[in-house]
C-alpha cells in the first residue's frame, strides 16, 4: 500500500517543521506538501492530492475553519484532521459539522499524532471516547432551541429501531466494542449499521452522528 499522503497547514513555521519531522520519519506516512494560511490550501491540496490535511485553526488571512469547509465541499475531498488548543471548543464543534474527521491538541504526543492520522485516513474519526463525551457536552450545553433540534429529530425519526440505538450510542462517545456488549452485536456488525448509518443520514464520519444524536436532544 503507498503512504498515507499528508498535507500540513499552519502559520507557525516551527509547528510545521516539527510536524514534517515526526510524520515525514514514518514509512507507512509522507508529508507531501506545506502551506503557510488557510488561503493557500485549496492550490496545495489540488498540487498535491492530499489524503489527510492537518489543519491549524487560528491563521491570518483565512482561518482553519473556513478552509476546512471549502475543501469538504470538493467533489472527492481529502480527510481533514484539525489542530487545535481546548479553549476552542465551539470552532472545533464547527469544524466536525463540516466534516473534519476529528482534532489534535498542539501538546498531543508524537506517536498519537501518527496514530490519529492513520485512522482519518481510513475514514476513523480521532476523538476517544472521553474527549468526544467532553467536547459535545462542553459545546451543546444549553442549545435545546437551536433550530438545528427540529431538523435533527427529523432526520433520526426515520431510522429503524437498531440504528437508533447505535447512533444513541455513538452519542455516548462509546467504541464499537462496546456497542457490540450493549446491543448483543458483533464488532463487524456495529462496523456495519455505522457504515449504514453514514449513508442514511449523508454524514462523513460518526463523530457527525453524535452531533446529530445531541442537536436531537437524545443524549
Amino acid at each position: 500500500m503507498r503512504p498515507v499522503r499528508i498535507l500540513i497547514v499552519d502559520d507557525d513555521a516551527l509547528v510545521r517543521a516539527g510536524l514534517s519531522m515526526i510524520l515525514g520519519g514514518t514509512p507507512d506516512l509522507t508529508v507531501v506538501g506545506e502551506a503557510a494560511d488557510g488561503s493557500e490550501v485549496m492550490a496545495a491540496t489540488a498540487a498535491c492530492r492530499p489524503d489527510v490535511v492537518l489543519m491549524d485553526i487560528r491563521m491570518p488571512r483565512l482561518d482553519g475553519l473556513a478552509a476546512t469547509e471549502l475543501l469538504r465541499a470538493l467533489p472527492k475531498p481529502p480527510e481533514v484532521l484539525v489542530l487545535t488548543t481546548f479553549d476552542a471548543d465551539e470552532h472545533v464543534l464547527r469544524a466536525l459539522r463540516a466534516g473534519a474527521g476529528g482534532f489534535l491538541l498542539k501538546d498531543t504526543p508524537p506517536a498519537e499524532i501518527v496514530r490519529a492520522v492513520r485512522r482519518v485516513a481510513a475514514g476513523e474519526a480521532t476523538l476517544s471516547p472521553t474527549v468526544t463525551r467532553t467536547l459535545i457536552a462542553h459545546v451543546t450545553a444549553g442549545t435545546a432551541a437551536d433550530p438545528r433540534r427540529d431538523r435533527a429529530a427529523h432526520l433520526l425519526a426515520g431510522l429503524t429501531e437498531r440504528e437508533r440505538a447505535v447512533a444513541v450510542a455513538l452519542g455516548r462517545g462509546c467504541t464499537n466494542a462496546e456497542i457490540a456488549a450493549e446491543l448483543f452485536m458483533s464488532v463487524a456488525t456495529v462496523k456495519a449499521y455505522v457504515s449504514r448509518l453514514l449513508t442514511r443520514l449523508d454524514l462523513n464520519n460518526r463523530v457527525q452522528v453524535a452531533l446529530l444524536v445531541h442537536d436531537a436532544g437524545l443524549v
